[in-house]
């Protein structure tokens, strides 16, 4: 679908910054193991136990730190692939999953994919104010259609070009409504990498990734 804002979140990871810092610790930790060992009283040693459950914890939280670092360089490599994913859609005209499109000199186009079983749709056009401008009911078949309106209204008035959106209602022989996937075409003019997900832009909307059904060139 289309957005009408691009969000930004972020996210960091600090695993260079862990690393130091259990570094100084286990220096210290080995320093004062060092200076007790050698002032220890021979006839009443210290007990090691605690010294190696000590050992232990450090070893643990290094190996956490190492999957952390190694968990974030996939994490990186990842968003590179979907950013070079996404640059490669910058001047293609692709299908997305959406409702609205706009109205330019008499036509507005949409696609639709009616499921299984659909034999009858109500069709129904609303102007970006939200109230209804045309509707017509007829026979339909299951599958991928399109849609093609001709901007006049329900009294035949010729109306301004615009964004307008449509709702596709399906049903069965016996009346059930049935689930339809309404999109259109757009040609992507560039993408916007400051959020955590690339986001295609189309004039002064953003489109996502998993929004996109198919490219056709």
């Amino acid at each position: 679908m289309y957005l009408s804002a691009l969000s930004n979140i972020g996210g960091s990871y600090s695993s260079a910054t862990d690393r130091a810092a259990i570094a100084d610790n286990f220096d210290t930790f080995l320093s004062l193991l060092t200076t007790q060992l050698r002032n220890q009283n021979p006839l009443d040693p210290l007990d090691t136990n605690q010294f190696t459950q000590q050992l232990v914890q450090f070893s643990g939280v290094e190996q956490q730190i190492k999957a952390n670092a190694n968990l974030e360089a996939m994490i990186q490599l990842s968003a590179a692939q979907t950013a070079t994913q996404a640059a490669a859609f910058i001047g293609k005209r692709v299908m997305v999953e959406s409702t609205t499109t706009d109205l330019k000199g008499g036509k507005a186009e949409w696609s639709y994919a009616a499921a299984s079983g659909a034999t009858h749709a109500t069709f129904t056009v609303r102007d970006a104010n939200g109230k209804v401008v045309w509707t017509e009911s007829k026979e339909i078949s299951a599958g991928r259609h399109d849609y093609v309106w001709t901007g006049r209204d329900s009294d035949g008035n010729q109306l301004p070009d615009g964004k307008y959106t449509l709702t596709v209602e399906a049903t069965n022989d016996k009346g059930e409504p049935l689930q339809t996937v309404v999109e259109v075409a757009a040609i992507i003019d560039g993408v916007d990498f400051t959020g955590t997900e690339p986001i295609l832009i189309v004039g002064e909307y953003g489109i996502r990734l998993s929004d996109v059904r198919a490219v056709l060139g």
